[in-house]
Order: structure tokens, then sequence, then C-alpha cells
């Protein structure tokens, strides 16, 4: 079946409050993609983000932004005023200022929690004994790195980093209120998402999310687990994650991620991982693997380097991993981010689990005619994407090339002919809708046209990324019909 749909973060989402939600907004934004005729809306990891605002470094894999949380349902049910809302209010421009978030959502959160008694509810209840296994670390985690003003957690006192009981009973005390401030937004988070995912299921629309390969160091999956990483006896990492120099970056991407210990996780026959996967399948009706290479091989880059250039490729799980999820999970509908520098080997990998790949065809130019991205190349087994959140949007791609990389924007030109500016993304678009790939994911910003001001992130530089919110009334009644005539045109 050949299917189409749209990648948008949520904080990409117009909104009242600083960033986008799971306000009324994200339901339009679902009566939108239905009236297009799309079947699928890709999003980004929904955790709750850290230094650098990446959501792909998170204070937890399992926990979800609070931020995401829409304040609205309080407002309804009585709990606050709009006029209380407003005094924290981060505005509805068209950046989201994380800082002002952290400062005032919290805040605002705060107030709900302090008004309401959870402990009562039956549905609370159960999410809490239900979601015991990451839940808990995760709330006395946060609540912990409060009480030592947001610091990593290793540079808390050695009694709690290193989890000694007599630490733990005494932090679990004096940081139980805290502590259940974070099951409350846990809670509203999954209750307020999975009323967002069943409306776009019952109009037709599936999810797609995104689950990053590593974790944060600093986050309660590591402090809770250490034993699941590479760290030393003093809990530090002996090698951090990246990627070697490549067509983004001279110098390589240093994630800075802590590495597994695949043998330990081979141990508990990948326990940790599987009850990873089935938390993203209630989230998601599919799964976008980051970085899916890195099971075949990692990049291992030595802990204090400054750059990625010196690091070394080590062997991961492999297969090994996914016969466990098919064991565990059954049928899955996965999508491997199988991007950059490929071997035999993991063309092997992909191949064997049966999961289609990724094709972005800003990387199919530029080279000569066997590039596996360029659209007489591509299988039908495959997902094929305008760009990605990593990339530069078209026009503002297509811009630079005829400034700095004139070979590339030449072979563009050869090989559609007549592009310009002006068209360069309704030419891409009907290239990847045309082609043989059995799904064609489009990024918002290239079907509106935008520039690098929409630009989700630039890899290996901090600051100024994951910020771009689309303006009220983008969503028009003639985009919609655009894309629905794409859908029918090329039979998606």
């Amino acid at each position: 079946m050949r299917t189409c749909g749209v990648l948008l973060p949520i904080f990409s989402l117009s909104s009242d409050y600083g960033i986008g939600c799971f306000s009324k907004e994200a339901y339009d934004f679902v009566d939108f993609l239905k009236s297009a005729g799309q079947n699928y809306w890709q999003i980004l990891p929904m955790g709750p983000t850290s230094y650098g605002d990446s959501p792909y470094q998170s204070f937890s894999t399992f926990a979800g932004n609070p931020y995401f949380i829409d304040v609205s349902e309080f407002i309804k049910a009585g709990i606050v005023e709009r006029s209380e809302c407003d005094a924290f209010s981060c505005g509805a421009g068209e950046k989201a200022d994380y800082e002002k978030l952290y400062e005032k959502r919290m805040g605002l959160l705060r107030l709900i929690f302090e008004r309401m008694n959870l402990k009562d509810s039956e549905e609370y209840v159960k999410f809490c004994e239900e979601n015991a296994f990451w839940l808990d670390d995760y709330a006395l985690f946060m609540a912990i790195k409060d009480s030592f003003n947001g610091v990593s957690w290793d540079n808390w006192d050695d009694g709690i980093r290193m989890r000694r009981p007599e630490a733990l009973e005494a932090y679990s005390k004096k940081c139980e209120k805290e502590a259940d401030f974070y099951r409350f937004t846990q809670f509203y988070f999954f209750k307020q998402w999975f009323a967002l995912k069943e409306y776009a299921g019952n109009h037709g629309v599936k999810i797609i999310g995104d689950i990053p390969i590593y974790v944060a160091y600093d986050s309660s999956d590591v402090w809770a687990n250490p034993e699941l990483f590479d760290l030393d006896g003093d809990y530090v990492p002996k090698a951090v994650a990246g990627c070697p120099p490549d067509a983004f970056s001279a110098t390589g991407q240093l994630w800075g991620n802590p590495l597994y210990d695949w043998a330990k996780h081979r141990e508990s026959d990948y326990s940790w991982w599987v009850s990873r996967m089935r938390i993203c399948f209630k989230l998601y009706d599919v799964v976008r693997i980051d970085h899916f290479r890195g099971f075949d091989a990692f990049y291992a880059i030595p802990y204090g380097d400054k750059t990625a250039e010196f690091g070394e490729w080590r062997q991961g799980p492999g297969y090994e991993l996914f016969a466990v999820f098919k064991k565990e999970l059954g049928d899955i509908d996965v999508i491997a981010e199988d991007l950059g520098f490929l071997t035999d080997s993991v063309r092997e990998l992909v191949k064997k689990t049966g999961y289609p790949g990724m094709k972005v065809l800003e990387f199919a130019f530029g080279g000569d005619a066997g590039n596996e991205y360029l659209p007489h190349n591509l299988s039908k087994n495959s997902v094929i994407y305008t760009g990605t959140h990593d990339n530069e949007t078209l026009k503002g791609w297509y811009k630079r090339c005829l400034k700095e990389d004139k070979h590339v924007a030449k072979h563009i030109d050869d090989y559609f002919g007549g592009v310009t500016v002006e068209n360069i993304d309704e030419v891409f678009i009907r290239a990847a809708y045309s082609s043989v790939c059995d799904t064609c994911i489009i990024p918002l910003w290239d079907w509106l046209g935008l520039g690098n001001e929409a630009r989700i992130n630039v890899p290996s530089v901090l600051g100024g990324n994951w910020v771009w919110r689309m303006k009220r009334g983008a969503l028009t009644k003639a985009l919609a019909e655009k894309m629905r005539k794409y859908k029918e045109l090329y039979a998606r």
C-alpha cells in the first residue's frame, strides 16, 4: 500500500503558551491531515528535554515532556483561572523559549499540582502502579536534581550518586512531595497524549514516533541502571557516542551519550530494551529507530575528547536484539534510520529485519548516477523524505547550493530541468510522491516553502535548535487541497 504523511514536531505546533502542546491546535492539525488525505503524522522524541533543549538528550527515555501538557484542561475544570495561566504565559511567538518555559511553565504546573489531590484517583493510582518500573526512578531523580539546583547527577553527594540504600531512603523521604509532582506531570502527559493519539486514529491518521538509540548521561536511565552502560567504577563513561567526520561536520558529531554495555544487556535477554520498545508501541503506531547503524557497529569516542575525530568502531548486538523484539513484541512497524556511512553489514542487518530504510532527496545530488538516493535508484520497501529534522529546508538548502555547491545545483537542474528557488519545493515533493517508495513523508516546512528560518536542527551546534513553530493560519484549505491532489495523482 502506498502511503504519505507529514513530519512536524509537537513543539512546532502553534499555541498560546510558548510551545506546541496537546492543545486544540494539535487536534486541528489532525483534522488538517485528514482533510489533506495524509496517512501519517511523524513527530520527534517527546521526552523531557535537558541542557541544549534537544529531544535526543532527555532526562528519561520513558518519560514525557511536561511542556506538552495542555493547561486549558485545568482551566475548564476550574482548577486555575485563565488569568492565572496568562501570568505564566511564555508567548505565542514563532520560536520556543525554553528558558522561559523552564521558569514559567513548571511554575504553572506546580500551582495546579498544589490544588489537586490525585492520590484518591483510581486512574492515577493505576497509572503509577503500571509504570512504577521507570516512573519511581524518574520522579525521585528529578526531585533530587531539584534539591541540588539542577546539576547533573554525577555532581551529587556520593551516597545518593551511587544509590546507597541509606541515602536512597533519606532522599525518598526528603523529596517525597517533589517526586509526587513529577508523577503528576507524567500522569497528565500520558493521559492527554493517549487522548490525542486516539483522536488521530479515529480520523485515519497514524503516529510515527522516534526512539533515540542512546540516552543522556544526565538521566534517570543511567543513574538507576549504571550496570547497563559502559562506565568505570566511579560511574564515569569510558567512551561516549557520536559519529565520525561526514557531510554534516568536518570534525564529526560528538553527542556525548554513554555507550551501552551490550554484554550486560545480553545477559538479561535485552529486557531493558524490550521495556523501552513496549512503551514506544503504546505511544506510537510506527517507530523510527534513530541511528540504526549503531546496532551493527557503533562509534566510540574517548571520554574527554573535544571532537569526534579520534573514535573507533565497535561491534553492536546485531540481529540478536531484533530477534528478541520479534519474540517478545511480535510483528512491529519500524522505520530504520539507516542514513550516513553504510557498510555491507549494516545493509545486511536492515535487510534481515525487513524494516524499511530511509531515503533523503537532499542527499541524492552532487555525485554520480549510482547515488542510492536518486529517484531512479529507489526501492519499494523504503520511506522517502525531501529532508529530515537535521537537514536544511529545501529552499534554504538550494539557495546555499547556488552559492556554495554549484555542482550540486547544476546536478539538480540537469536531473529535473527548469529548477528555481521558487519551485524547488514543488519539484522535490513531486519527486518524492511519484517515487516507488511505499511511504512518502514531507516535512511541513517544505510544504510551506520556508527557508532556513524554519530549520529544526543544525547537528553539532549547541543553541538555537528545536525552536521553530509554524505561524497561525499556515494550514490553509488550499494547502490541504494541494496535498490531497498529490496523494490522488500518485496513488498514495
